[in-house]
């Protein structure tokens, strides 16, 4: 490596290679060196133009660009007619949050919201942990399948507040969430949200 030179296996001759090497850790490598945890040679071989990335909590003003590259990376892989938009409100939210996980958090949360509603808006609200809200789940539920239950019939519900009761037709509930009209019907008898008529805000 430091000389840019390897021989294959077996083989005799040295070739030389035009390349650099670029390594990425989230461990603390100097002080390992100093524990004894890291070789020192690797370390100053590998130690030549450093750079450092800080944790998303330490650079939020990129989360809302970030964002926007996730939901479009989503699109993709999930295989979206269209990009979904963020309800701005929430967007606040992901700039407040401390981020534990980083970015991987981040996708994970955009991946979730997408999931739930593909056609968009996207509502991060109800997926942003907050400590006070977990605590009182870890009381309250004893599965996971409860708490996504909940999240679902809260986004349901949210939704066809919004569309004052409708659930079929254009800007109707089932469009927005982009889900069959019956399956959505099934899912509001299911948790008891009122639609039509009966709606009633």
């Amino acid at each position: 490596m430091q000389n840019k030179e390897i021989e294959r296996i077996g083989g005799f001759e040295t070739i030389q290679l035009d390349i650099r090497i670029i390594a990425a850790t989230n461990r603390n490598l100097e002080k390992m060196v100093q524990n004894g945890d890291f070789r020192e040679d690797l370390w100053f071989r590998l130690n030549v133009f450093p750079i450092m990335i800080p944790p998303l909590r330490e650079r939020r003003q990129d989360i809302p660009a970030l964002l926007q590259h996730l939901i479009s990376l989503k699109v993709r892989e999930l295989k979206l007619p269209q990009i979904p938009e963020a309800v701005p409100d929430s967007i606040d939210m992901l700039m407040n949050y401390e981020w534990p996980g980083n970015v991987r958090e981040l996708s994970n949360i955009v991946e979730r919201a997408m999931i739930l509603s593909p056609a968009g808006p996207l509502d991060f609200s109800n997926l942003i942990p907050c400590k006070e809200k977990e605590s009182h789940e870890l009381v309250t539920h004893s599965t996971a399948t409860d708490n996504l239950e909940r999240l679902i019939s809260n986004h349901i519900t949210k939704v066809v507040e919004r569309t004052k009761g409708k659930v079929h037709g254009p800007e109707g509930a089932a469009e927005i969430l982009g889900v069959n009209p019956s399956s959505l019907r099934g899912k509001m008898r299911k948790y008891g949200i009122k639609h039509g008529r009966r709606f009633k805000k």
